[in-house]
């Protein structure tokens, strides 16, 4: 019986060793080739620049710079937003790339509770990498990696050296700012709090305008009414320039007031080109767009960790108006 059983176990194993050696012989001398490793689109890297004005010159300006320097890197970008300013469609355009686990997240910062939920929580969660662009949060409420952009505070002195050099060592100053300054108005407006110290025969004052046409236009009656001998006036949001123009023209003549502003609104450079604004401060959108892909894909390809904190800073000048100056 055991001979029996010993037999069919040793014929088993022939026949299992033949059929062994007949596959690996024909694997071995097979035509067949195995298919190469096909790089597809979804194996690359993809980065999202995201704003909530996508309608101005200078975030399109940011796009093509950050679209330049993606093209360059080879790697994968899209430009999403809202338009106008809409809070509620931007940041459900950031929750989307977040959710959609892009590899990094190049974003407009806005200092709010909503932001700040969405880029200390769920891009934390998703590990996703968040790089602030033109309009900094504070890092400690957002925990992003870096901020690429203009130093606003500088920009903020840098305006009132400007009105200091127009205007001279005395004289009136009106600001005019929303109630709810954002972060890098904050800073502008801290910059030339500062900038105005060495110059003690200039006095200021901080005028709340409101976030609408009317309510700037409103504001900007009540600093005539209340400070008749104003010399000068500088609107922390361009957006409302036009607006407080239009009301002090309709009073007097524009003439004899200064006029300043910064460059990140629509209509900015159409005011200075007519005249109106006597000089603002420029940025440079284009290289804020290049450098942002930059660093993001340094992060990314751990070529440099951990990024600045403290910023990458792009950069900025003065603009002088034509014929706006009295």
């Amino acid at each position: 019986m055991k001979r029996k059983v010993i037999f069919v176990l040793c014929s088993l194993c022939a026949v299992l060793g033949f059929f062994t050696i007949l596959s690996v012989n024909k694997v071995l001398h097979s035509e067949w080739e195995l298919p190469s490793t096909v790089k597809t689109e979804q194996d690359g890297l993809r980065i999202v620049l995201i704003t909530q004005e996508l309608d101005t010159p200078f975030w399109r300006l940011v796009g093509e710079g950050a679209a330049k320097q993606a093209e360059q890197e080879e790697v994968g970008f899209e430009l999403w937003g809202s338009y106008s300013n809409n809070q509620e469609d931007f940041l459900k355009q950031v929750e989307i790339a977040l959710h959609s686990k892009v590899d990094g997240v190049i974003v407009q910062g806005i200092d709010t509770e909503e932001f700040q939920q969405l880029t200390r929580i769920k891009a934390a969660s998703y590990g996703i990498p968040i790089i602030t662009v033109a309009n900094d949060v504070p890092v400690e409420k957002s925990l992003r990696k870096t901020y690429v952009g203009s130093d606003h505070y500088e920009a903020g002195k840098m305006l009132v050296e400007q009105l200091v050099g127009d205007m001279g060592e005395q004289g009136e100053l009106v600001v005019l700012g929303d109630f709810d300054l954002d972060y890098s108005q904050r800073l502008r407006l801290e910059g030339m709090e500062d900038g105005l110290e060495n110059h003690p025969d200039i006095r200021s004052v901080y005028v709340e305008s409101g976030s609408s046409d009317e309510e700037a236009a409103s504001a900007a009656q009540q600093a005539l009414n209340k400070h008749p001998n104003v010399d000068a006036f500088i609107a922390l949001n361009v957006r409302q320039a036009g607006a407080v123009m239009q009301e002090i023209s309709r009073r007097t003549k524009l003439g004899p007031f200064y006029m300043y502003s910064f460059d990140d609104g629509a209509n900015a450079s159409d005011l200075l080109m007519e005249g109106k604004l006597d000089a603002l401060i420029e940025q440079s959108p284009e290289q804020m767009g290049q450098k942002s892909v930059e660093v993001m894909m340094q992060w990314l390809r751990n070529e440099v960790v951990p990024l600045d904190s403290e910023g990458y800073i792009t950069d900025i000048r003065v603009v002088e108006g034509k014929g706006g100056t009295p």
